[in-house]
């Protein structure tokens, strides 16, 4: 498992979830905190490509070894990438939370609502 870390480049939901943001997209993955709560991820439930997320609900499930957990949308959109290799290999989740174990990558419907999600300062402060 990789060690606590918060990349400066993303935006942070309150729910555990990050974005990195690319002009009109964004990719989503749940933060290093979320997976070390969660234990050793198992297995990963993702929505189709052309689905659609709402910012603040639900758009996918992680299952570990303790739980299954709603992954909470950051941001809404279109989902236009899964990350197919969690598939056979969700622990990517644990590994790479930013890197390999990213999530969907979503064409965002409402780019204003980057503005509503916290900097990594402002996560990590609600993490105390």
């Amino acid at each position: 498992m990789a060690d606590a870390s918060y990349p400066e480049d993303l935006k942070y939901h309150p729910e555990h979830d990050w974005a990195r943001i690319d002009g009109d997209t964004a990719v989503f993955g749940i933060t290093w905190f979320a997976q070390d709560a969660l234990g050793e991820v198992v297995f990963v439930d993702l929505p189709e490509v052309g689905a659609t997320v709402t910012k603040d609900e639900s758009y996918a499930e992680v299952e570990s070894v303790k739980a299954v957990s709603d992954v909470i949308a950051p941001l809404s959109g279109e989902v236009v990438a899964v990350n197919d290799d969690l598939e056979g290999g969700p622990e990517a989740i644990n590994e790479a939370s930013y890197d390999g174990g990213w999530l969907v990558k979503v064409r965002l419907s409402e780019p204003a609502q980057v503005d509503d999600l916290l900097d990594r300062d402002a996560y990590v402060a609600t993490l105390d």
